[in-house]
């Protein structure tokens, strides 16, 4: 039998912080609150199992990423199936700064991409990385250190004044 109250207090402790996680991953927070709630839906069928692990956390995050990037496949074998010429369009709302972020964020390998978000959005170590996704913690350690660089070379001073942005030292 499931302890409903269990779940409740499970999800209400740890969904917002799943939902900007998963966001900041692939991107699009409308993909990511498909994918987290996926992710919860899963994590609720199989509540017996889960709440013995030492992170259900942990479990219901990879879910809900290895969801989101199933759909992005989807979508990108869609885009290809029928292309569409739609415009980017702005978004109202964000700072410069979020907006140069986010682009950064999307022009860096996922690998690394997923790791930056998982240690410096998550706040998960590297050891927390390692038990979560499985990938050696040399490696995580090596695409955090990669994946610094790339977001350095892209958040460059010259690209902030080419989107019309002023340097600003904080």
């Amino acid at each position: 039998m499931r302890d409903s109250d269990d779940f409740d207090a499970f999800y209400a402790t740890s969904s917002r912080r799943v939902l900007a996680h998963v966001t900041m991953m692939v991107g699009s927070r409308a993909d990511a609150e498909d994918s987290v709630a996926e992710a919860y839906l899963r994590a609720w069928n199989r509540w017996h199992r889960i709440s013995r692990f030492d992170n259900p956390e942990a479990w219901v995050r990879q879910v809900a990423y290895r969801h989101a990037v199933s759909a992005w496949r989807k979508a990108v074998n869609r885009l290809h199936a029928h292309r569409s010429d739609n415009a980017d369009r702005h978004v109202e709302g964000l700072s410069p700064d979020h907006v140069a972020i986010v682009a950064a964020l999307r022009r860096i390998p996922a690998d690394q991409r997923r790791v930056i978000v998982l240690h410096h959005l998550a706040g998960l170590s590297v050891a927390e990385i390692h038990r979560e996704t499985g990938i050696p913690a040399g490696t995580v350690t090596t695409w955090l250190a990669r994946g610094r660089r790339a977001l350095a070379a892209q958040l460059t001073d010259s690209e902030m004044f080419e989107t019309g942005q002023e340097r600003r030292d904080v």
